[in-house]
């Protein structure tokens, strides 16, 4: 992954609080590591640059079977 991508930025606590999936309205998980917010309803990890979630589903990487039964 780009270093750009991997800048070390977390995403303010609050946020994730109110932040939801756009297309199912649902939960999301940090993935700290990936720098990525999951929705497991969408199947989708939407990526955080510069510690800005990028909420858009075409800047979303489809999740695989493996990552959703983590």
């Amino acid at each position: 992954m780009p270093q750009s991508q991997r800048s070390g930025h977390d995403v303010d606590p609050k946020l994730l609080e109110i932040l939801v999936c756009p297309l199912t309205k649902g939960p999301l998980e940090y993935n700290r590591e990936r720098q990525e917010l999951i929705s497991r309803g969408a199947r989708l990890a939407y990526p955080i640059r510069d510690g800005i979630p990028i909420m858009l589903a075409d800047d979303a990487r489809p999740l695989d079977e493996a990552e959703l039964s983590k």
